[in-house]
Protein backbone atom coordinates (compact mmCIF):
# COMPACT_ATOMS: atom_id res chain seq x y z
CA UNK A 1 0.00 0.00 0.00
CA UNK A 2 1.47 3.90 -1.07
CA UNK A 3 1.45 6.28 1.37
CA UNK A 4 -1.41 8.16 -0.63
CA UNK A 5 -3.30 5.06 -0.48
CA UNK A 6 -2.58 4.20 3.11
CA UNK A 7 -4.01 7.94 3.74
CA UNK A 8 -7.14 7.35 1.80
CA UNK A 9 -7.32 4.39 4.05
CA UNK A 10 -7.25 6.61 7.29
CA UNK A 11 -10.09 8.11 6.22
CA UNK A 12 -12.48 5.76 5.87
CA UNK A 13 -11.64 4.40 9.32
CA UNK A 14 -11.64 7.52 11.59
CA UNK A 15 -14.90 9.16 13.05
CA UNK A 16 -15.25 11.95 10.58
CA UNK A 17 -17.97 13.59 12.14
CA UNK A 18 -16.55 12.84 15.46
CA UNK A 19 -13.59 14.67 15.04
CA UNK A 20 -14.81 17.13 13.19
CA UNK A 21 -17.55 18.61 15.70
CA UNK A 22 -14.68 17.97 18.88
CA UNK A 23 -12.37 20.35 16.63
CA UNK A 24 -15.29 22.60 15.66
CA UNK A 25 -16.32 23.33 19.78
CA UNK A 26 -12.29 23.56 19.92
CA UNK A 27 -12.54 26.64 17.23
CA UNK A 28 -15.45 28.02 19.21
CA UNK A 29 -13.28 28.47 22.36
CA UNK A 30 -13.06 31.73 23.66
CA UNK A 31 -10.68 30.80 26.39
CA UNK A 32 -7.79 32.81 25.63
CA UNK A 33 -5.09 30.51 26.33
CA UNK A 34 -6.75 27.62 23.56
CA UNK A 35 -7.69 30.48 21.42
CA UNK A 36 -4.35 31.82 21.19
CA UNK A 37 -2.37 28.83 21.18
CA UNK A 38 -4.37 26.98 18.14
CA UNK A 39 -4.03 30.41 16.24
CA UNK A 40 -0.10 30.91 16.73
CA UNK A 41 0.61 27.52 16.00
CA UNK A 42 -2.13 27.55 12.83
CA UNK A 43 -0.21 30.58 11.84
CA UNK A 44 3.12 29.09 11.99
CA UNK A 45 2.47 25.94 10.49
CA UNK A 46 0.81 27.52 7.14
CA UNK A 47 2.46 30.52 6.71
CA UNK A 48 -0.75 32.83 6.73
CA UNK A 49 -0.34 36.25 5.67
CA UNK A 50 -2.17 38.50 8.67
CA UNK A 51 -1.11 41.85 6.88
CA UNK A 52 -4.06 40.87 4.23
CA UNK A 53 -6.14 40.82 7.41
CA UNK A 54 -8.89 43.73 7.52
CA UNK A 55 -7.74 43.15 11.51
CA UNK A 56 -4.08 41.66 11.45
CA UNK A 57 -3.68 41.04 15.27
CA UNK A 58 -4.27 37.90 15.11
CA UNK A 59 -4.74 37.21 19.33
CA UNK A 60 -7.26 40.28 19.18
CA UNK A 61 -9.95 37.70 17.06
CA UNK A 62 -12.77 36.26 19.34
CA UNK A 63 -11.76 32.55 18.99
CA UNK A 64 -9.89 30.45 16.61
CA UNK A 65 -13.41 30.15 13.87
CA UNK A 66 -13.49 34.36 14.05
CA UNK A 67 -9.75 34.05 12.93
CA UNK A 68 -10.36 31.22 10.28
CA UNK A 69 -12.95 33.26 8.47
CA UNK A 70 -11.79 36.58 8.81
CA UNK A 71 -12.04 39.53 6.53
CA UNK A 72 -9.78 40.64 3.36
CA UNK A 73 -8.53 44.02 2.37
CA UNK A 74 -11.22 44.84 -0.34
CA UNK A 75 -8.30 46.40 -1.75
CA UNK A 76 -6.29 43.14 -2.22
CA UNK A 77 -8.80 41.44 -3.93
CA UNK A 78 -10.10 43.66 -6.64
CA UNK A 79 -12.92 42.14 -8.46
CA UNK A 80 -12.94 41.83 -12.26
CA UNK A 81 -14.23 44.67 -14.35
CA UNK A 82 -14.33 43.10 -17.93
CA UNK A 83 -17.22 43.24 -20.20
CA UNK A 84 -19.68 39.66 -19.11
CA UNK A 85 -16.37 38.21 -16.73
CA UNK A 86 -17.18 36.03 -14.25
CA UNK A 87 -15.37 36.39 -10.66
CA UNK A 88 -12.97 33.62 -9.43
CA UNK A 89 -15.12 32.82 -6.33
CA UNK A 90 -12.01 31.98 -3.86
CA UNK A 91 -8.57 32.37 -3.18
CA UNK A 92 -6.85 28.98 -3.55
CA UNK A 93 -6.52 26.80 -6.73
CA UNK A 94 -8.07 24.82 -9.55
CA UNK A 95 -8.66 21.50 -8.68
CA UNK A 96 -9.99 20.75 -12.17
CA UNK A 97 -12.86 22.90 -14.70
CA UNK A 98 -14.28 22.15 -18.16
CA UNK A 99 -17.12 21.04 -19.50
CA UNK A 100 -19.94 18.76 -17.89
CA UNK A 101 -19.65 15.70 -20.24
CA UNK A 102 -22.22 12.83 -20.23
CA UNK A 103 -23.37 14.25 -17.10
CA UNK A 104 -20.62 13.60 -14.85
CA UNK A 105 -17.50 16.13 -13.74
CA UNK A 106 -14.32 15.59 -13.71
CA UNK A 107 -12.45 14.99 -10.01
CA UNK A 108 -9.13 14.14 -10.79
CA UNK A 109 -6.97 12.31 -13.88
CA UNK A 110 -9.30 9.05 -14.05
CA UNK A 111 -11.74 10.10 -11.75
CA UNK A 112 -15.01 11.20 -12.55
CA UNK A 113 -18.58 11.86 -10.48
CA UNK A 114 -22.23 12.48 -11.15
CA UNK A 115 -23.77 15.48 -11.63
CA UNK A 116 -27.24 13.92 -10.29
CA UNK A 117 -25.36 12.82 -7.01
CA UNK A 118 -24.05 16.31 -6.75
CA UNK A 119 -27.01 17.79 -6.76
CA UNK A 120 -28.55 15.51 -4.36
CA UNK A 121 -30.41 13.24 -6.66
CA UNK A 122 -32.40 15.80 -8.56
CA UNK A 123 -32.23 15.11 -11.82
CA UNK A 124 -34.51 18.36 -12.88
CA UNK A 125 -32.09 20.59 -11.68
CA UNK A 126 -28.92 18.44 -12.84
CA UNK A 127 -30.36 18.95 -16.82
CA UNK A 128 -30.03 22.64 -16.60
CA UNK A 129 -26.34 21.81 -16.13
CA UNK A 130 -26.15 19.21 -18.53
CA UNK A 131 -23.23 19.77 -21.15
CA UNK A 132 -22.49 22.73 -19.12
CA UNK A 133 -19.62 24.36 -17.72
CA UNK A 134 -17.99 23.56 -14.01
CA UNK A 135 -14.99 24.62 -12.40
CA UNK A 136 -13.37 23.28 -8.73
CA UNK A 137 -11.35 25.39 -6.46
CA UNK A 138 -9.68 23.71 -3.45
CA UNK A 139 -9.11 26.16 -0.17
CA UNK A 140 -5.93 25.13 1.90
CA UNK A 141 -5.74 25.65 5.44
CA UNK A 142 -3.79 29.19 4.48
CA UNK A 143 -6.53 30.35 2.37
CA UNK A 144 -8.90 33.27 2.88
CA UNK A 145 -12.21 31.21 3.50
CA UNK A 146 -15.11 33.03 2.44
CA UNK A 147 -16.73 32.57 -0.96
CA UNK A 148 -17.97 35.26 -3.45
CA UNK A 149 -20.31 35.61 -6.33
CA UNK A 150 -18.80 34.80 -9.40
CA UNK A 151 -21.50 36.57 -11.06
CA UNK A 152 -24.58 38.76 -9.97
CA UNK A 153 -27.84 36.36 -9.11
CA UNK A 154 -30.82 36.03 -7.67
CA UNK A 155 -30.91 33.07 -5.23
CA UNK A 156 -33.89 30.35 -6.51
CA UNK A 157 -33.25 27.42 -4.22
CA UNK A 158 -30.33 26.12 -1.41
CA UNK A 159 -30.31 22.47 -0.53
CA UNK A 160 -28.22 20.89 2.36
CA UNK A 161 -27.12 17.30 0.90
CA UNK A 162 -25.87 15.66 4.56
CA UNK A 163 -22.81 12.81 3.97
CA UNK A 164 -19.43 12.07 4.40
CA UNK A 165 -16.03 14.21 5.82
CA UNK A 166 -13.36 13.05 3.67
CA UNK A 167 -10.57 15.41 3.15
CA UNK A 168 -10.93 17.20 -0.45
CA UNK A 169 -7.19 17.89 -0.71
CA UNK A 170 -5.28 16.74 -4.37
CA UNK A 171 -4.51 13.14 -2.69
CA UNK A 172 -8.03 12.60 -1.55
CA UNK A 173 -9.30 13.94 -4.87
CA UNK A 174 -6.97 11.08 -6.82
CA UNK A 175 -7.70 8.45 -4.42
CA UNK A 176 -10.95 8.45 -2.91
CA UNK A 177 -14.05 8.00 -5.85
CA UNK A 178 -17.01 10.78 -5.91
CA UNK A 179 -15.49 12.01 -3.07
CA UNK A 180 -17.33 15.67 -3.66
CA UNK A 181 -20.92 13.98 -4.25
CA UNK A 182 -20.20 11.61 -0.96
CA UNK A 183 -19.29 14.83 1.34
CA UNK A 184 -21.77 16.69 2.99
CA UNK A 185 -22.20 20.10 0.97
CA UNK A 186 -24.63 23.06 0.75
CA UNK A 187 -25.74 23.76 -2.99
CA UNK A 188 -27.22 27.10 -3.72
CA UNK A 189 -28.99 27.93 -6.91
CA UNK A 190 -29.30 31.52 -8.69
CA UNK A 191 -30.79 32.81 -11.32
CA UNK A 192 -28.03 35.23 -13.11
CA UNK A 193 -27.58 36.78 -17.10
CA UNK A 194 -25.93 33.53 -18.05
CA UNK A 195 -28.77 31.26 -17.36
CA UNK A 196 -28.94 29.17 -14.05
CA UNK A 197 -25.48 29.03 -11.91
CA UNK A 198 -24.62 26.54 -9.10
CA UNK A 199 -22.41 27.56 -5.86
CA UNK A 200 -21.68 24.14 -4.24
CA UNK A 201 -19.65 24.55 -0.85
CA UNK A 202 -18.54 21.03 0.10
CA UNK A 203 -17.46 20.38 3.56
CA UNK A 204 -14.61 18.41 4.91
CA UNK A 205 -12.70 16.01 7.17
CA UNK A 206 -12.77 19.04 10.31
CA UNK A 207 -15.11 21.67 8.56
CA UNK A 208 -16.93 22.62 11.54
CA UNK A 209 -19.78 24.21 9.43
CA UNK A 210 -20.79 25.67 6.43
CA UNK A 211 -22.75 28.97 6.72
CA UNK A 212 -24.34 31.02 3.75
CA UNK A 213 -24.93 34.78 3.98
CA UNK A 214 -28.51 35.03 4.18
CA UNK A 215 -29.13 31.84 6.48
CA UNK A 216 -26.20 31.84 8.68
CA UNK A 217 -25.16 28.29 9.81
CA UNK A 218 -26.72 25.55 7.03
CA UNK A 219 -24.36 22.61 8.46
CA UNK A 220 -24.24 20.57 10.61
CA UNK A 221 -28.06 20.65 11.99
CA UNK A 222 -29.80 18.29 8.98
CA UNK A 223 -29.50 14.67 8.94
CA UNK A 224 -31.55 14.43 5.74
CA UNK A 225 -31.71 16.32 2.66
CA UNK A 226 -33.36 20.03 3.00
CA UNK A 227 -34.71 21.92 0.38
CA UNK A 228 -34.92 25.73 1.01
CA UNK A 229 -37.63 27.37 -2.31
CA UNK A 230 -36.84 31.03 -2.49
CA UNK A 231 -37.92 31.52 -6.07
CA UNK A 232 -41.26 33.08 -4.73
CA UNK A 233 -39.76 35.70 -2.42
CA UNK A 234 -37.60 37.17 -5.53
CA UNK A 235 -35.42 39.01 -3.06
CA UNK A 236 -32.50 37.79 -2.06
CA UNK A 237 -30.03 38.97 -4.98
CA UNK A 238 -26.02 38.98 -4.53
CA UNK A 239 -23.96 41.41 -6.49
CA UNK A 240 -20.71 39.52 -8.22
CA UNK A 241 -18.27 40.16 -5.42
CA UNK A 242 -19.88 39.85 -2.69
CA UNK A 243 -19.93 37.45 -0.04
CA UNK A 244 -22.44 34.40 -0.27
CA UNK A 245 -21.17 31.63 1.91
CA UNK A 246 -18.01 30.48 4.51
CA UNK A 247 -16.42 27.85 6.16
CA UNK A 248 -15.30 27.46 9.53
CA UNK A 249 -11.93 24.74 8.41
CA UNK A 250 -11.28 24.38 4.93
CA UNK A 251 -12.86 22.91 2.00
CA UNK A 252 -14.12 23.33 -1.71
CA UNK A 253 -16.17 25.51 -3.60
CA UNK A 254 -17.84 24.04 -7.09
CA UNK A 255 -18.87 26.35 -9.93
CA UNK A 256 -21.68 25.07 -12.57
CA UNK A 257 -23.53 26.62 -15.75
CA UNK A 258 -25.51 25.48 -18.13
CA UNK A 259 -24.80 24.65 -21.70
CA UNK A 260 -22.73 26.93 -23.85
CA UNK A 261 -23.36 30.06 -21.02
CA UNK A 262 -19.54 30.82 -19.89
CA UNK A 263 -15.88 29.81 -21.37
CA UNK A 264 -13.28 29.47 -18.87
CA UNK A 265 -10.04 32.09 -18.96
CA UNK A 266 -7.60 29.80 -21.17
CA UNK A 267 -4.64 30.45 -18.76
CA UNK A 268 -6.75 28.56 -15.90
CA UNK A 269 -5.90 25.10 -16.21
CA UNK A 270 -5.96 22.40 -12.99
CA UNK A 271 -3.74 23.39 -9.96
CA UNK A 272 -3.78 26.99 -11.42
CA UNK A 273 -3.39 29.19 -7.74
CA UNK A 274 -6.47 31.72 -7.48
CA UNK A 275 -7.05 34.93 -5.67
CA UNK A 276 -10.91 35.74 -4.83
CA UNK A 277 -12.40 38.60 -7.73
CA UNK A 278 -9.68 37.37 -10.49
CA UNK A 279 -10.60 37.04 -14.21
CA UNK A 280 -11.88 33.16 -14.17
CA UNK A 281 -14.06 33.48 -17.28
CA UNK A 282 -16.70 35.18 -19.80
CA UNK A 283 -20.37 35.22 -20.62
CA UNK A 284 -21.26 33.82 -24.24
CA UNK A 285 -22.43 36.14 -26.43
CA UNK A 286 -25.86 35.32 -27.58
Amino acid sequence: MTKDQLFAFAQHITPQKTLSRTIGRIAECENTWVKNTFINQFIKKYQVDMSEAVNSDPLSYRNFNDFFTRAIRSELRPICEQKNGIACPADGAVSQLGEIEHGTLLQAKGHTYSLTSLLGGDASLSNQFLGGSFATVYLSPKDYHRVHMPLTGKLTKMIHIPGKLFSVNKVTAEQIPSVFARNERTVCIFDTEAGPMAVILVGAMIVASIETTWAGQVTPFNKNVVTWDYSELNKIEIKKGEEMGRFKLGSTAIVLFGKDAVKWEESIQAETPTKMGMHFGQINEK
